[in-house]
């Protein structure tokens, strides 16, 4: 499966240890499938940093998870968003797995998150807004036993 880094730089070799603060499944290396959704942050990550050049970083991601402990969110936006606060807290449930994936919090979906997060809406009210937006998808590498098993650079450009 090709999978899509959006950044400021060309990344052959990822590692976790650039992830400075945990996002939706904590601290890692995020990748997506959509590449839209890659060049959209590679170009707000180069605005943020008054960086001229955003980069769209490609990578091939192998099927084999041997050994790894995966974890992923299918449709279940409850056990989701609660893992999301969480990580936001800084809570640490996260380190328990070497590769999460899932729904993305978008600009949309984030708000959403944070009415939720800070009590504005409850669950119920926050699960049925999130469900009318349009799904995005992110793979965390939380570990880099699971970068170094199954993600292999293939091409970096200009986006």
């Amino acid at each position: 499966m090709i999978v899509y880094h959006g950044s400021v730089e060309v990344i052959e070799a990822p590692d976790v240890l650039h992830s400075h603060r945990p996002l939706d499944f904590g601290k890692g290396f995020y990748v997506t499938t959509v590449k839209e959704q890659a060049e959209r942050w590679a170009r707000r990550k180069a605005a943020l940093l008054k960086k001229d050049t955003a980069i769209i970083n490609v990578y091939e991601m192998k099927a084999d998870t041997a050994g790894l402990v995966v974890k992923t969110f299918q449709e279940d936006l409850e056990e989701w968003i609660d893992f999301v606060c969480s990580c936001r807290d800084g809570g640490e449930e996260y380190l328990k797995y070497d590769l999460i994936s899932g729904k993305v919090a978008n600009d949309k979906v984030f708000r959403v998150v944070d009415m939720y997060h800070t009590g504005v809406w409850d669950k119920e009210r926050a699960l049925k807004e999130i469900k009318v937006y349009p799904s995005y998808d992110q793979v965390a590498f939380i570990t880099q036993r699971a970068i170094d098993q199954i993600l292999v650079f293939q091409s970096a450009g200009e986006v």
